[in-house]
């Protein structure tokens, strides 16, 4: 979580929004004492579960990791 001053976050507010919106915490401070925190909002629970449902059972699973997934020829970039 990174501190910012109160004059800095007036000054530079859009910066700090676009901070936020990609996941960093705020405090804001006053006179070195924190008098508020600033964050993303939190997911709702029915979009949360909504996404692990889609994601369910997506995974796949390599027995040989250091193998490649696909032949030679199937690669784009082979060609």
């Amino acid at each position: 979580m990174r501190d910012v001053n109160v004059t800095s976050l007036r000054q530079h507010l859009p910066d700090y929004l676009a901070r936020v919106a990609r996941g960093e915490r705020l405090s804001v401070t006053l006179r070195g004492r924190v008098i508020a925190e600033i964050s993303p909002p939190t997911p709702q629970p029915d979009v949360a579960e909504a996404a692990r449902s889609r994601l369910k059972g997506s995974l796949l699973r390599y027995d040989k990791p250091f193998e490649p997934v696909l032949p030679a020829d199937d690669w784009d970039m082979n060609r």
